[in-house]
């Protein structure tokens, strides 16, 4: 058989984009001989903001334009490949890629969470697919696990650690005794976390991915408002010392959950748990998405979730795919809904035990006013503390932590409202599920 060129249009030429060219240029005679001799993929142009700017992954300069409209126009380029990230521009190269019937390979996750379900129509209407291995935890092959291994599963649940940074910033809490702020600078220093932080810190980095991963597995297009999100930014010293006494690990998790009605839980946020479960060894940088399905069982898929390699060996990933499609008249290989709607579980309706720290005045009392509160609203505790700072034993507030049972967080969330109005809490209580997985 004799060998055919493929030509891709890259969108973007930073971090990731820079890594995909240098994985062709390196691995490009490998692809070649895997695919035995029949695809071998080019990069034909390369659309940049700034031309003049110095890059240290060098590629020819007739390659590169300022103008994406010409990438995506140009006879030579089959694939267009999206890397820019954000929701606006981005939105305009992949459906103008789409209606020019050229497949697209992105890995932007906000792009396909916020606005996938326009894109995702104009795909199914074109019959031309979108690829995005790498939106979802950097090289973890998760997205094609999911489209291809479980094809013949009832997905149950899914639990994943799928932001590294601010998976770093709460290990190095708990191991190194670094208070939030020392830890968001210090993963900045590494080049862990942006010098805008905000989506990583805040649930949202994380949260888009599992929306993609709810959409792959449930078949429908997810509204991101309807999505609970909560990030690490009220993580304190006290929460982690706590979670260490009780037995717990602290991680943000995404959960993914189907229920007997057909609907849907999904929600982010730092949450407890135990010590010995497999995501608690889940470290660094490093993602993790444990995921239950009916015939299959248990699987735990687990690898580097962002940087320029991994990412970029996802994007690759997807080229090659995209390449062996236009070999085949399959038709649409992308993912695509299948379903027009879906449930999503109200926040309010789900359940778990909860750890809920409050910062109190220091008279007698106090608990007693709190656990009465509790007690006529049916929510049980399993236990109280109130931890002494040492650097300051007679301070005029306390942080007060109570556990409490299994109840739906509406319930809660109603009950701490009544708390908060006490005259000895002087701030908003804080709360973190303790999720048992």
């Amino acid at each position: 058989m004799s060998c055919n060129t493929i030509g891709l249009g890259l969108v973007g030429f930073g971090t990731v984009g820079s890594g995909v060219w240098e994985t062709l240029q390196r691995n490009g005679a490998l692809i070649s001989n895997r695919a035995k001799g029949t695809i071998q993929p080019e990069v034909k142009k390369i659309a940049v903001r700034d031309l003049k700017k110095q890059r240290d992954t060098k590629a020819p300069a007739e390659l590169f334009t300022t103008d994406w409209q010409a990438v995506v126009s140009d006879p030579s380029v089959d694939i267009v490949v999206e890397l820019i990230g954000g929701t606006t521009t981005a939105y305009d190269i992949v459906a103008a890629a789409l209606k020019a019937k050229k497949p697209v390979v992105t890995g932007n996750k906000a792009l396909l969470a916020e606005r996938g379900e326009s894109l995702f129509a104009l795909s199914k209407e074109m019959d031309t697919p979108i690829h995005f291995e790498a939106s979802i935890a950097g090289a973890i092959p998760i997205v094609k696990a999911i489209q291809d291994s479980y094809v013949g599963n009832e997905i149950n649940s899914m639990v994943g650690i799928i932001n590294g940074t601010s998976n770093y910033i709460l290990e190095r809490m708990f191991d190194a005794g670094l208070g939030y702020d020392e830890a968001l600078q210090e993963a900045k220093d590494l080049g862990y976390a942006e010098a805008d932080p905000t989506l990583d810190v805040n649930g949202w980095d994380a949260a888009h991915k599992a929306i993609l991963l709810a959409t792959l597995a449930y078949g429908f297009t997810i509204d991101p408002k309807k999505v609970y999100v909560r990030g690490i930014e009220r993580v304190r010293r006290t929460d982690i010392d706590f979670a260490t006494k009780l037995g717990y690990i602290m991680k943000l998790l995404c959960i993914v959950r189907s229920n007997a009605d057909g609907s849907i839980e999904l929600r982010t946020q730092p949450s407890f748990i135990p010590k010995q479960h497999i995501l608690s060894n889940v470290n660094g940088v490093f993602n993790a998405v444990a995921l239950h399905a009916d015939a299959a069982g248990d699987a735990l898929f687990y690898g580097r979730g962002a940087g320029q390699g991994p990412t970029a060996s996802a994007v690759v990933a997807d080229i090659i795919e995209t390449c062996y499609a236009t070999q085949e008249s399959a038709g649409n290989r992308g993912f695509l809904p299948y379903k027009d709607s879906g449930e999503v579980v109200d926040i309010n309706e789900t359940e778990t035990p909860y750890y809920v720290r409050f910062q109190v005045t220091d008279r007698p009392g106090v608990i007693a006013e709190i656990a009465q509160i509790l007690a006529d609203a049916g929510i049980g505790i399993s236990g109280t503390n109130s931890p002494i700072d040492p650097n300051n034993p007679d301070a005029e507030f306390v942080q007060l932590v109570f556990l409490l049972h299994t109840c739906p967080f509406g319930q809660l969330r109603e009950t701490l409202a009544k708390i908060e109005a006490l005259e000895c809490v002087t701030e908003r209580p804080t709360v973190f599920r303790i999720e048992n997985i």
